[in-house]
């Protein structure tokens, strides 16, 4: 058995052999078979294959986090899991054999196993979750008393498995004891069920509005908007769009509140001292407050951004108003509205805020604002307006540079930023400095979004399984899936002056 991650197969369990009882659902497609060993509640669970998709589209996922564990999952790593070409025990229908496989590929929280004696043969290959409570290291069953059975197909292969397996397995690297407990860590989310906070309001962005926490799933939280009833919001629970009860007060942020809870707001801002059922500080993402005056934004200065609002593109911005704490309103220029409804709350940390240039630099197109004329540059635009851009050293881009781990090409699971209850299968189509453009398969380019490559709303390729979060399958190309088209009124006209700017969905 293995004790570290470093430490091989010392001792084999025992091998029971198979009777002849009906085996367990299988099916097979395109050489492989696939097995669904669910981690959640089969609702959850969408009938989407990662394992198939990957075959079809010739793609890798992106890495998994903890690359210190991950990095040593490699091809030939012995594991046990669940044998599907097995007999029931006819005393116990729901007992469950296990038998030996080892690592083939790894894709994301997603390995392609094999079992042991099958040797070349690939027709059993099947993909599995590695974070599936039913995947072990060598020796657990031997540990806990379960049975270990070679699969049908295959048994025959042998007269002498124990020999086989001494062979095969002895000195074989397997799974760290640490690896699950170190997921689980990964995952765990410090926000519970109907804590209050505020939440920027999805219909008026420039607003923040009171929500409670409806829904937890694998760090995702679902926030119901306590003052519009029936609406609700998804976000990740280090999300800049949420926030402790009173910040809005603290900051000088705008936000649509009963005078109830603005005097609780400004009662516990001053005391410091919170109820039961408000999240406090120390749970939100953490952010650098005290900052010099040389260190922050000032009003009217011109920067590059992401539109919050249009994700596909990077514009000219300016600094429309300057709170407390480091956060700053920020407008896109030639697009927003003239009432500031549509100003998008950062703080001066946030890595999708860029210095002029930013976008030159890196070979990425810069979006003019609507209706300029002519090629836009930067020296003749600040000339033009009158203005002043932001110095280089005000950005975090700027001030820690990042290693962007991902490719193009690579397969990953991304929240949808206009429809923030959607993850969805989607694929790297550009890697520029601390950015990745993030494809949603069977979409258009308009439905392009940039996010950071740390954004916590991109995953690796299984996470929505692991965690029993419902996946968006790729749009096929002869379906106009008018129900997704219709959850995405965002998307604006050529003028972009109406109300649906102002809002998310």
């Amino acid at each position: 058995m293995a004790t570290t991650s470093n430490e091989t197969v010392s001792v084999l369990p025992t091998i029971t052999s198979n009777n002849s009882s009906p085996p367990q659902q299988i099916s097979r497609a395109n050489g492989a078979t696939i097995i669904s060993i669910p981690t959640a509640s089969a609702d959850a669970i969408a009938s989407f294959s990662w394992g198939n998709y990957l075959k079809e589209t010739n793609a890798h996922g992106a890495p998994a986090p903890l690359q210190d564990m991950w990095g040593q999952l490699t091809p030939g790593m012995k594991v046990e899991v669940i044998n599907t070409d097995c007999s029931y025990n006819l005393n116990d229908p729901k007992e469950k054999i296990f038998w030996f496989a080892y690592i083939v590929r790894v894709e994301g929280y997603l390995a392609l196993l094999r079992y042991e004696g099958c040797d070349d043969d690939s027709s059993m290959d099947f993909w599995c979750n590695l974070c599936n409570k039913d995947v072990h290291c060598v020796g657990w069953c031997g540990q806990h008393g379960v049975k270990l059975a070679p699969p049908r197909s295959i048994e025959h292969r042998q007269t002498d498995w124990k020999t086989f397996l001494v062979n095969k397995l002895v000195g074989a690297k397997t799974l760290p004891d640490s690896f699950r407990p170190k997921i689980q860590s990964s995952l765990r989310c410090p926000f519970k069920k109907y804590m209050l906070l505020e939440v920027i309001d999805k219909f008026q962005v420039a607003h923040m509005c009171v929500g409670k926490i409806s829904e937890v799933i694998g760090g995702r939280l679902r926030i119901n908007y306590e003052n519009k009833p029936g609406e609700h919001f998804w976000v990740h629970h280090t999300s800049e769009l949420i926030h402790p009860v009173g910040w809005s007060y603290a900051v000088g942020h705008k936000i649509e509140a009963t005078d109830e809870y603005e005097n609780e707001a400004m009662k516990i801002n001053e005391t410091n001292s919170y109820p039961a059922y408000i999240a406090t500080p120390d749970l939100f993402r953490n952010v650098p407050v005290n900052l010099p005056d040389d260190e922050q934004f000032k009003e009217g200065q011109k920067l590059e951004a992401v539109d919050p609002l249009e994700m596909s593109r990077i514009c000219p911005a300016t600094v429309g108003k300057v709170l407390k704490n480091g956060y700053f309103m920020l407008s896109i220029d030639g697009s927003s509205a003239e009432d500031g409804s549509d100003w998008f709350c950062y703080h001066s940390s946030s890595r999708l805020i860029f210095p002029i240039n930013f976008c030159k630099t890196n070979k990425i197109p810069l979006s003019p604002p609507l209706g300029y004329q002519g090629e836009f540059e930067w020296e003749k635009y600040l000339l033009e307006t009158n203005s002043v851009y932001a110095p280089q050293e005000l950005f975090q881009v700027i001030k820690e540079k990042t290693i962007n781990p991902f490719t193009i090409g690579m397969k990953i699971e991304a929240v949808d930023m206009m429809a923030p209850h959607l993850v969805c299968v989607a694929a790297i189509a550009k890697v520029a400095d601390n950015l990745i453009r993030v494809r949603f398969d069977g979409w258009g380019d308009d439905f392009e979004q940039w996010v950071d490559c740390q954004s916590m709303n991109i995953y690796p390729i299984g996470w929505s399984e692991l965690v029993g979060y419902k996946l968006e399958p790729p749009r096929q190309t002869e379906q106009e899936n008018t129900e997704l088209v219709k959850q995405r009124p965002w998307k604006k006209s050529s003028t972009r002056k109406t109300n649906k700017r102002k809002r998310l969905t």
